[in-house]
């Protein structure tokens, strides 16, 4: 474990822009940095690794985004990583000027023990997602997290979202191959995540407000693949939610969209994660 981590923050520490030299839009030298880590998977991936870097930017946030992943990967193994110290993952880290740094083999202590978080995300695996039974391994996960960073950060909910309703994934005919039996799913888990689990303060809920774009866009698929997000509407959907998870400001009105999205398209987005934000609340 030790090498792994010495590794670990030894490049971060070669390839990590210094704090001086950002140069954020509205960010000025005395903006504090929020320092957010995701403990995840590929729905992790299509969330935080696009777009949401420069949404924080074009508001004057300061950030460092670490997204720890396995593709596929649950709660049970998650934990079993944990306890074995596996050097299992992947570890992508965004820095204050954009800049991508990604180290692997990479075990899940050193990337918790790589900054001074202030907020660890964890979420289910898709297939899992609606299943809440297999939930229980989050207790212990969170307790090793406790552990190994001493308290120190905020932990939050990522509610995946429910598969297209043409998707082929094996794990699709569990909810009867049926969008809404998959989403009520997740959504009853979720309710119940946050009941049961005081430690997490944050609900991220990506699941709802894709939903709610698809509602209002008529679009029911909005994924690449039947399952991960599409690479411009989707993951831009997921980002601003977890802007306005994380902050607690509406994303409605921030000047950043990506290439390729018209303006009208950004304003829906931004107004599908703005309505699950605030009825989450």
């Amino acid at each position: 474990m030790k090498t792994v981590c010495k590794d670990l923050l030894a490049a971060l520490a070669l390839c990590a822009a210094p704090l001086s030299s950002f140069s954020g839009n509205n960010a000025g030298p005395q903006t504090p940095t929020v320092r957010i880590l995701a403990v995840g998977n590929s729905f992790s991936e299509d969330a935080i690794d696009q777009y949401f870097h420069e949404l924080c930017e074009a508001a004057g946030k300061r950030v460092i985004i670490g997204n720890l992943y396995i593709g596929g990967c649950s709660l049970e193994r998650h934990l079993l990583n944990a306890r074995t110290d596996s050097a299992a993952y992947r570890f992508r880290r965004i820095g204050h000027d954009g800049v991508t740094i990604t180290a692997n083999p990479v075990t899940l202590s050193s990337a918790l023990q790589s900054d001074d978080w202030d907020y660890v995300s964890f979420q289910q695996a898709s297939p899992l997602s609606g299943k809440y039974g297999s939930y229980a391994d989050l207790k212990p996960l969170i307790a090793y997290a406790d552990n190994v960073t001493q308290g120190r950060p905020t932990y939050m909910w990522q509610q995946t979202w429910a598969y297209s309703p043409t998707s082929t994934h094996g794990a699709f005919p569990t909810y009867n191959s049926d969008q809404k039996v998959m989403y009520d799913s997740i959504m009853s888990a979720t309710r119940r995540v946050m009941t049961d689990y005081p430690s997490l303060k944050v609900l991220i809920p990506t699941g709802t407000a894709v939903q709610t774009a698809r509602i209002a866009s008529g679009n029911y698929d909005l994924t690449r693949d039947g399952y991960h997000l599409d690479r411009l509407t989707g993951r831009y959907i997921a980002a601003c939610t977890w802007f306005e998870a994380i902050f607690g400001e509406s994303v409605i009105g921030n000047p950043y969209h990506p290439a390729g999205m018209t303006a009208e398209q950004a304003r829906m987005a931004q107004e599908a994660a703005h309505s699950a934000c605030q009825a989450m609340k």
